[in-house]
């Protein structure tokens, strides 16, 4: 199995997952809920995941839409 690095802190995270572990557990629960979501509505989450990340808002900051 292949790692590949997460978005927030380059440390490693398994492929399907949107972080590490570490950096997923930092997220809100609403947040980590919202992304887990399997709906049209699912990769904009995920861009403003990345958006967020990319901006250095710190992970217990991140809000997505539900």
């Amino acid at each position: 199995m292949r790692l590949t690095p997460c978005r927030s802190c380059r440390g490693p995270r398994r492929p399907g997952n949107y972080l590490c572990h570490t950096c997923w557990c930092q997220l809100a629960m609403p947040v980590r809920r919202a992304l887990c979501k399997r709906d049209t509505r699912a990769l904009a989450r995920l861009r403003q995941l990345h958006e967020q990340i990319d901006a250095r808002v710190p992970l217990v900051e991140i809000a997505v839409s539900a």
